[in-house]
């Protein structure tokens, strides 16, 4: 396909299946786990894995491929087990994807687990400064996904990201990806063209929109403001199909990969019709 919609694959197999079921799935990009997202530690990638990715990528014709790293995950944890697991398992992705060539990979910035935003940023950015010294070789962009504020998330507001970013020694390594039914859920409406534009021109002001990488397309099953993370079919939830179309539309946003996370099916039949529900958005350009 030559647009940048598309869905998160599964890599059961060996991650050097994705690229195919992508493409059978007619995604333009895809995003996929580099390990088993239940487990701490994930298989090694070996040369042939890594190479036989590669080739398959290079096949499949996809504009890119973007990782989500493990939800276990949690580098707003105080120090203690979980937080030594989150700073290995990162590092581990990172190196993962270093070996595979993926250059982009989206996270949940981190819980605070009770101690407060402020806490859970502070650690975050102090995780941070450790992965990027300790693994050169992954020289691409972390992106940090916006959250719903479900529980003690951080990332429910633009402003936790730009403190992140500016709270480490790497500030050029982060993008943002956006969840749009996780923004939605913490407050920010893009359902009207007025809305969207209001919502975008805050993030442009707090953030920079050359820092956007990245957008997941869900409907949310929930309210605005709800503080809820529930993924819902495109259209079929509370947002309804208006901030589709006009994310679908946004020539600045063209090019950014913008993948589902929607339920699946059997066989990702969903992502198939979710992805036609977006393409026929898509306004034809007049002759």
């Amino acid at each position: 396909m030559n647009d940048y919609l598309g869905a998160h694959m599964s890599i059961s197999g060996g991650i050097f299946n994705a690229p195919e079921r992508g493409m059978t799935a007619g995604c333009g990009v895809i995003q996929v786990f580099t390990q088993n997202s239940n487990q701490w530690r994930g298989k090694p990638i070996t040369d042939s894995d890594a190479n036989l990715f590669k080739e398959k990528w290079q096949e499949s014709g996809l504009h890119e491929i973007v990782s989500h790293d493990i939800y276990l995950i949690n580098l707003g944890a105080p120090s203690g087990e979980v937080r030594d697991k989150s700073l290995a398992g990162f590092r581990e992705e990172m190196e993962r994807c270093s070996r595979l060539g993926i250059g982009k990979i989206v996270m949940h910035p981190g819980a605070h687990t009770g101690d407060g935003d402020e806490t859970g940023i502070r650690r975050i950015c102090e995780a941070f400064e450790e992965l990027f010294a300790a693994v050169p070789e992954f020289t691409g962009k972390v992106l940090l996904e916006t959250t719903a504020g479900q529980g003690s998330n951080v990332g429910y507001r633009f402003e936790h990201l730009r403190e992140i970013i500016d709270g480490t020694s790497f500030p050029e390594r982060f993008g943002v990806c956006y969840d749009t039914c996780h923004t939605f859920a913490a407050g920010y409406d893009i359902t009207t063209e007025e809305a969207y534009q209001r919502t975008f021109a805050e993030f442009d002001r707090v953030i920079g929109l050359e820092r956007l990488q990245c957008f997941h397309m869900n409907d949310s099953k929930k309210g605005l403001n709800c503080r809820v993370d529930r993924h819902e079919h495109i259209g079929q939830g509370s947002m309804g199909l208006a901030p589709f179309r006009l994310l679908v539309n946004d020539p600045r946003f063209a090019r950014i990969p913008k993948i589902l996370e929607t339920p699946k099916g059997d066989n990702d039949e969903m992502d198939a019709l979710n992805l036609k529900v977006l393409r026929d958005l898509v306004e034809k350009k007049k002759p």
